[in-house]
């Protein structure tokens, strides 16, 4: 019985991805057309410096990005890349990196600390400020707490949508931001693979990020985040039913704020790229899938 209510969720969970994709398009491209490559990342505080890695192996190995959604610093890589930022640029911004550069500990009954530095942070990487002036599309998700459901956004200014899915409940306080009130992505989507899906993706790389607990917490941060990425554990299955391809970097060495490893962070990345390339091109290079009717 508990068989064929998996088999069921897991049935409904791929014929909603194909619908969601024929929808948020709105189109139906060749079949000759090669597919359209998504790539969705996950946040990871540091940890996410290992996106860097990924974009760069997969660059190298000219496995086509045709859009990015990313989720906190899945985002904040996201935004960079789709902005056109050398990733030589980042990784060295990414190594001088510490948490003063985009929080402040402000105390208070929302957070213990604001990220509203994290606009000026961004602008070290580059001058473009709205969604509508990156040369690759991308999709940033945000949690509205209030309704508590994911929020994606493709149009207009980037920098407070960044500050929202970057805002960790308990450390930052909540974004205002169009009447909702936001957080970060990861509560909702931890893995935004449905921003590739509003952007029309065919072919979807999800990259995940999961922290290890090699010594007892150091911090409030410390004891938030694994008390997040505890809960999560247990409802993962959405993002990866509707992935196609999953790389999981090996990041359970590092800590939440190890910027000053951002060298180590990256070559995670790129060698998780390059064990995951024969299952990539066998996905790009399989069929195309038909939206179910």
């Amino acid at each position: 019985m508990l068989e064929d209510q998996v088999t069921n969720a897991l049935d409904w969970l791929r014929n909603a991805k194909d619908k969601f994709r024929s929808f948020a398009t709105g189109e139906e491209r060749p079949a000759t057309e090669r597919p359209r490559v998504g790539l969705a990342l996950a946040g990871g505080f540091a940890r996410g410096i290992a996106h860097v890695g990924v974009i760069r192996a997969l660059v190298d190995a000219e496995i086509p990005i045709d859009c990015v959604a990313g989720t906190s610093v899945g985002a904040l890589i996201g935004a960079c890349y789709c902005a056109g930022v050398p990733l030589d640029e980042m990784q060295r911004i990414a190594s001088t990196t510490s948490f003063a550069d985009f929080g402040r500990w402000t105390p208070s009954w929302l957070g213990l600390a604001t990220n509203q530095r994290m606009e000026n942070y961004l602008s070290r990487f580059t001058r473009v400020k709205t969604f509508e002036e990156l040369k690759t599309p991308l999709a940033i998700a945000a949690t509205d707490i209030n309704a508590g459901v994911s929020v994606y956004y493709t149009k207009g200014l980037i920098a407070p949508v960044l500050r929202g899915s970057c805002a960790y409940p308990g450390l930052f306080v909540p974004i205002q931001f169009e009447g909702r009130t936001l957080v970060d992505g990861f509560l909702t989507a931890p893995v935004p693979v449905e921003g590739t899906l509003l952007l029309g993706a065919d072919v979807i790389i999800a990259i995940h990020l999961e922290p290890g607990n090699l010594e007892d917490p150091r911090t409030v941060a410390d004891v938030i985040s694994r008390s997040f990425t505890i809960i999560q554990r247990h409802g993962d299955i959405a993002w990866r039913q509707q992935a196609d391809v999953i790389i999981e970097p090996d990041v359970k060495p590092f800590v939440w704020d190890d910027f000053t490893r951002t060298k180590d962070l990256v070559a995670v990345g790129e060698a998780a790229v390059k064990a995951a390339l024969p299952e990539i091109r066998a996905a790009l290079g399989g069929e195309k899938r038909e939206p179910a009717a």
